[in-house]
Parts: structure tokens; C-alpha cells; sequence
């Protein structure tokens, strides 16, 4: 147990290195040439499943801040994304025109160390969204299926709140 605590704890410490060092990086990069940056991933990425995937809650019209011009105010679920290791989606609450929170409905199942990675990979990618206002983040070191699944999902859940 302690063998495994070490390695995700050097785990944790390699991917916080490596988003750090990514971010001094972007500063001397073009835009999106080799900086590691997700792709702005499009709402039919991955595979959906349920009915009316992604669905909307709270879809009323709300003041539009200047990330989100046009968005809606509300809670809004992202598509179920298939990854290797399990289903991954996520909800976007938008209010006032900026993502105020993203709450993970489902996330990767197959393995403990899955469900250890998620515990350290989801806060740091809700944080870079919250910070970002936008999918359009970094993955995560070691957590690539799981990074890859909520940007998806949390893409589909911006654009049923039509965020820009």
C-alpha cells in the first residue's frame, strides 16, 4: 500500500512538473504548435449513449459574459464518453455566462489505480477549466484517457449551453 501511495504521489508531483513546463513553453510556442493543448474537441467526439445525449437542464436565457457571449444559464450534461478504462462525463454549470463549477457524473471504473488517477487528475483539470473558461486545456500527465473523456464530455455539455 505505501508502495503504491509513493508511486502516485510521484505520479502527482511528475504531472503538476509537467503541466508547469508546458505553461512556461506556451509562452514561447505559436498557438496550438506543440504545446501539449487539447484540441478543442468537437460534441461528437467519442461515443454518446443515452437518449438525448447531451441534454440541457435550466436552459433559460441568462446575461452573456464576455467568454460566453450567447450562453445559457444552467446546469448542462456532457455526452457519455467511452474511454479504455470506463465511461466518462461531466456537467457544466454555467451562470452568468462563465462556467461556475464542473461536476463529474461518471468516471473511468476499471481498476482501483483508475479510480486513484481520477482523484488526482479531475480537480487539477477542473481547475485549468474554471481558470481557462474553456475545454481547451491540458491533459493531465498519466491521466490521458480520463483528460481526454471530460474534455470531451465537458465540450458537449458548452455546447448544448451554446459557450463560446
Amino acid at each position: 500500500m505505501r508502495a503504491r501511495s509513493a508511486v502516485l504521489a510521484g505520479l502527482a508531483s511528475a504531472a503538476v512538473l509537467l503541466i508547469g513546463w508546458q505553461a512556461g513553453n506556451q509562452a514561447d510556442s505559436t498557438p496550438g504548435a506543440a504545446t501539449g493543448k487539447a484540441a478543442n474537441p468537437p460534441s461528437g467526439t467519442g461515443t454518446t449513449s443515452g437518449p438525448g445525449s447531451p441534454t440541457a437542464a435550466g436552459t433559460s436565457p441568462g446575461p452573456a459574459g464576455p467568454a460566453g457571449a450567447g450562453a445559457k444559464d444552467g446546469t448542462f450534461d456532457g455526452s457519455q464518453i467511452q474511454t479504455r478504462y470506463g465511461t466518462v462525463q461531466v456537467q457544466a454549470v454555467i451562470s452568468g455566462g462563465k462556467i461556475t463549477d464542473v461536476v463529474p457524473l461518471q468516471l473511468t471504473d476499471v481498476g482501483s489505480l483508475s479510480g486513484e488517477i481520477d482523484q488526482q487528475a479531475v480537480p487539477m483539470l477542473k481547475s485549468e477549466v474554471l481558470s481557462s473558461q474553456s475545454a481547451n486545456v491540458d491533459t493531465v500527465g498519466g491521466a490521458t484517457y480520463t483528460s481526454q473523456g471530460y474534455l470531451n464530455s465537458l465540450q458537449a455539455a458548452l455546447d448544448a449551453a451554446n459557450f463560446k
